[in-house]
């Protein structure tokens, strides 16, 4: 089944007028048909509520939910995936994810033989053929126009949060588009906002937002660096690290919480306000 979102201009995108729904095939097995999800400038808008708002935690009924839960989800993105083998691997491990891909993240997943729940976006780096394909086995195609807002990596997230997650994990966020790596980067504040552990990962690293309180689990001597993704980050304490800290602050400019290194097998960052970047790298990338 594929569902189309057309927005007739700016102004009905930011949610002054309505949004052209092109027409679509209903698929009446499915739980949430007749609750259709549609952006608005920052929001979803399902049936007139708009439940997600950037900047306030969600409340529990306002969400447009699923039936079921889905504990864990996979957002492959489209970047660049160096180890397509250790995804696999991690994928195998958690055989009742969803796996949502944002348009050409699909490409990754015709490679290892996957076959995702979702895809979206506008579909401007995925063949029609293998998107015909997907959908003859089963995959849900969200297609939305190329002139918008969000990302299609943006759309996957929100998609991943409508079905009310614990956990939501994004392969294939990073690579040789800085601003496209940025912008997945500044996606991880939604899951701080939520109440979502959502977290970027590659073969090397994770990538992680902390606002309050957070333990990091490694090897002695892994490597960690923190950076403020608002203008500052304070009361920031750091135990279980070669440089430890006391209510200390990191403000944008002065960059001195790169490459700390873990003593033992845990870490613990907590922070007052702002929010602070997390990279581990499990091991560090091959030159």
């Amino acid at each position: 089944m594929i569902e189309c979102y057309s927005f007739k201009n700016r102004d009905a995108f930011r949610g002054a007028g309505t949004a052209e729904k092109i027409p679509f095939e209903p698929d009446l097995g499915n739980a949430s048909v007749g609750r259709r999800c549609e952006i608005f400038y920052g929001r979803i808008r399902c049936n007139g509520v708009r439940p997600f708002f950037y900047g306030r935690r969600l409340r529990a009924h306002e969400f447009p939910r699923q039936s079921g839960m889905t504990r864990t989800v996979y957002i492959i993105s489209g970047g660049t995936i160096a180890d397509a083998a250790w995804v696999k691997k991690i994928l195998d491990r958690e055989a009742n994810a969803a796996i949502i891909c944002a348009d050409g993240g699909a490409r990754y997943c015709e490679a290892l033989g996957l076959i995702p729940s979702v895809i979206i976006g506008d579909m401007d780096s995925i063949d029609e053929d293998l998107l015909s394909v997907y959908e003859a086995k089963g995959s849900k195609i969200l297609r939305y126009p190329r002139s918008k807002n969000e990302t299609d990596t943006e759309l996957a997230l929100i998609h991943a949060l409508s079905l009310t997650p614990h956990r939501i994990r994004i392969v294939g966020a990073l690579g040789s588009r800085i601003d496209h790596g940025l912008a997945n980067i500044s996606l991880l504040v939604a899951g701080v906002i939520q109440g979502v552990d959502i977290r970027i990962f590659d073969d090397c690293s994770e990538l992680f937002v902390v606002n309050g309180s957070a333990t990091i689990r490694g090897a002695p001597g892994q490597t960690v660096s923190l950076l403020p993704l608002a203008e500052e980050a304070t009361g920031i304490t750091l135990s279980g690290f070669e440089y430890p800290l006391a209510d200390a602050r990191m403000e944008q400019g002065h960059p001195y919480g790169i490459s700390n290194r873990l003593t033992g097998s845990e870490g613990h960052i907590s922070v007052k306000t702002g929010y602070l970047l997390v990279i581990h790298y499990r091991q560090m990338p091959r030159e």
